[in-house]
């Protein structure tokens, strides 16, 4: 809802006005847009990783829908992805990115620095008139920075979210956004309060849903058709990836004795990640007793996912697809900045105490697993709210 305060006498191009006025600061009242059929509008969303495609995508077809919209597709290449194949994005009904930055890997700061550089001359030369952001990578904060800095009105799809553990760079990159942003769409009851503890307008906030469930419950359908590849009917599934689980070899040792001990009562499978996978050849670390596979597109992954009958993770996404999935998920970790999944969901955190692990393993296996609710707008439909509230 960005209003766009054009006359129809102008014979300037219809966003020249609002961008003559870019370079002071937004104000809540012009938080709106009033579209006319005449006037296009150009939205730029910025993704920088496999799940920023899962939730860009519910927002970019539901846009589709109105015709003075102009959408592009930035991605700065911050993760690259061999899964990401053509298949992928035609499932997804979205097109190839429209701009690809090629930032590759690197430091938080030298990523982040290289991001905002390419990202640059990019919005200066596409003139968006706003451009959503996702999630809470590096390239998230980093578009952000750029476009605020540059005048550029920012909305950022999953707002709110916290773990209030600033060591994860994660935390950083959403409190920055979420303060740089005007417009943020939250998944649940939680962001919207964390958000107006932190001083965010009331009038800047937008509840929707969750945009990844959305893509979810597109996909859903095409991964339980897909082949179970020789695997076992009842199985554990297992992802790791967080450094504070993989690169400390004490603690990663811990994690797969715990492992090993869970696939003595249920078969485990672990598409592992290939960090993770250098690191258990790295330090010495032995998992041959493990289903260990490479990693796997989402489909095929969504599929797992669906038929498990426990999910043991580290992933912030994960626990929010467990959940709706009804799959029971252990958490190997402190905190969450999901805390709906366990509130609500079949989420429960374990950390990295192996007997916490073991303990809820038990309970799972005596058949008195969480059971879990799926919380308020998780129905598919977050992308439509969102294109609402911006074409509204």
């Amino acid at each position: 809802m960005i209003r766009r305060l054009v006359t129809s006498t102008t014979e300037e191009h219809p966003s020249a006005s609002l961008r003559a006025r870019s370079g002071a600061r937004r104000g809540t009242d012009e938080l709106a847009w009033n579209f006319r059929r005449e006037i296009l509008v150009k939205v730029f969303h910025v993704v920088g990783a496999r799940p920023n495609f899962m939730k860009v995508a519910p927002v970019l077809n539901a846009l589709r829908a109105h015709e003075h919209v102009v959408q592009s597709v930035v991605h700065t290449g911050q993760h690259y992805d061999a899964n990401m194949s053509d298949v992928f994005f035609e499932q997804l009904g979205i097109p190839a990115p429209d701009v690809n930055l090629a930032v590759g890997s690197g430091s938080h700061a030298r990523q982040t620095a290289e991001i905002m550089m390419r990202l640059e001359p990019v919005v200066v030369e596409g003139k968006p008139d706003i451009v959503l952001v996702y999630g809470d990578v590096n390239s998230t904060v980093a578009a952000a920075l750029v476009c605020a800095k540059m005048g550029v009105r920012v909305g950022h799809v999953e707002a709110g979210l916290r773990s209030f553990d600033r060591t994860m760079p994660e935390e950083i990159n959403r409190l920055v956004t979420d303060q740089l942003s005007d417009l943020l769409f939250t998944p649940s009851e939680d962001g919207d309060a964390n958000l107006r503890q932190e001083g965010i307008a009331a009038e800047k906030i937008f509840r929707v849903g969750n945009v990844m469930i959305d893509s979810l419950v597109k996909l859903l359908p095409i991964a339980q058709q897909q082949n179970r590849n020789g695997l076992p009917e009842r199985y554990a599934l297992v992802t790791l990836h967080r450094p504070a689980n993989v690169d400390d070899s004490a603690a990663l040792k811990s994690i797969l004795e715990s492992l090993l001990d869970v696939n003595q009562e249920l078969a485990v499978v672990f598409p592992a990640h290939p960090r993770t996978r250098q690191r258990i050849a790295e330090f010495g670390l032995r998992a041959e007793q493990l289903r260990v596979l490479d990693p796997l597109p989402y489909v095929d992954f969504l599929g797992l996912q669906s038929r498990a009958q426990v999910v043991i993770t580290d992933s912030g996404g994960i626990q929010e697809e467990t959940t709706y999935l009804g799959v029971p998920c252990l958490t190997m970790r402190e905190n969450t900045e999901r805390p709906i999944t366990v509130s609500l969901g079949t989420n429960v955190l374990v950390g990295r105490d192996p007997e916490k692990l073991r303990t809820e393993f038990a309970r799972l296996l005596a058949g008195k697993q969480k059971k879990g609710t799926i919380p308020p707008l998780w129905d598919g439909h977050a992308g439509e709210r969102i294109a609402a509230v911006l074409a509204g």
